[in-house]
């Protein structure tokens, strides 16, 4: 039976074995940080060691958390490897920090590669089978067509960051998957639709509401090396003001690379004018980034927005169990291009 006043509950496992009963009266905080812009999510967990009777784990150990309450069950985090140890006082507390992604592995050695005539998925598959991840590819960019692109003296971890961005593609590792897929879409990386959220204001006790100059760039431009006149050409999605045209500093193989920088540039920025910050009272484990949410309560410009995750934290602690969102407006128009 439940009681009236629902408690947090959690459970961690070390390498399959349930360490939760022992870390139950050590626990000073866990934190679970999932974001749209980094590869990996992040576990923070901070114990006292007070009696200086804990063992410090190895870094390469898998923790596993579960996250929820005591009226609604839990909800499964995730794994994350262990890569940093810290062990602090006075008093003394050790924290724990891993990672949904191995990245002392092989995604971090620097390579020299260049890609023709391929495509994303074909690119994606190489990454995750070098790095003995599976792919995940949405059906929206597998065959998007690549002319060329190089990954020189970059890593694996920060070419996928890039070759994201160029997409205005999430391009992030969890659960051993390698998952790509459009920004704003809410779907998964198979193409099916993430559940849709209503968030009320009396849910939270905490929020903020930004709006920025939407004007700030009317366009963007991108150059590309014209083969057949051997000169350098340029791109513009959006409108040239005269004053508001940012200009990218990659010059693109062809044409249509340039293109597909300038539109998911502009498309990013675009997003990035209306954001709205968070923090529930009573923490939802089942939220993550590219989810859509719709809020009541608040202005009716608010509540009219088309909401994304951008980041959601998950906090436990001496205030409870509380989640923090970042969301950002999902703006689905699409601008102008031409050649100049």
């Amino acid at each position: 039976m439940t009681s009236s006043n629902p408690q947090p509950r959690w459970k961690v496992t070390l390498d399959g074995r349930d360490l939760t009963a022992t870390l139950m009266p050590r626990l000073v905080g866990l934190a679970v940080t999932s974001c749209r812009q980094d590869t990996a999510d992040q576990l923070d967990i901070t114990l006292s060691d007070h009696d200086g009777q804990l063992a410090l784990p190895p870094t390469t150990a898998t923790l596993r958390v579960w996250l929820g309450w005591d009226d609604s069950g839990l909800t499964d985090k995730g794994s994350f490897v262990i890569d940093e140890l810290e062990h602090a006082g006075a008093p003394d507390v050790i924290v724990m920090r891993g990672r949904s992604a191995n990245l002392r592995s092989d995604l971090r050695q620097q390579r020299e590669q260049s890609y023709s005539d391929t495509t994303v998925g074909a690119i994606v598959n190489q990454l995750a089978g070098r790095n003995k991840l599976t792919a995940r590819c949405h059906p929206d960019l597998v065959a998007m067509a690549i002319d060329h692109i190089d990954q020189t003296n970059e890593s694996d971890i920060n070419f996928l960051t890039r070759l994201g961005k160029r997409y205005d593609a999430v391009a992030t590792i969890k659960s051993s998957a390698l998952i790509f897929c459009p920004i704003g879409q809410g779907t998964t990386a198979t193409g099916q639709p993430l559940p849709k959220v209503t968030l009320t204001r009396a849910q939270g006790d905490q929020h903020r509401y930004h709006v920025a100059d939407r004007n700030a760039y009317s366009g963007i431009r991108a150059l590309y090396d014209d083969t057949r006149s051997s000169k350098t050409r340029d791109v513009l999605v959006g409108v040239d003001d005269g004053k508001g045209v940012k200009t990218l500093r990659t010059i693109y193989a062809t044409r249509s690379n340039a293109m597909r920088a300038a539109r998911s540039e502009y498309t990013r920025l675009l997003r990035g004018t209306v954001t709205f910050n968070y923090t529930l009272a009573r923490g939802r484990a089942d939220l993550y980034p590219e989810m859509h949410v719709t809020v009541r309560g608040f202005k009716p410009e608010i509540d009219a927005v088309d909401w994304i995750i951008v980041k959601a934290e998950q906090l436990l602690g001496d205030a409870g169990f509380i989640t923090q969102l970042e969301l950002e407006h999902r703006d689905a128009k699409n601008p102008p291009d031409s050649d100049v």
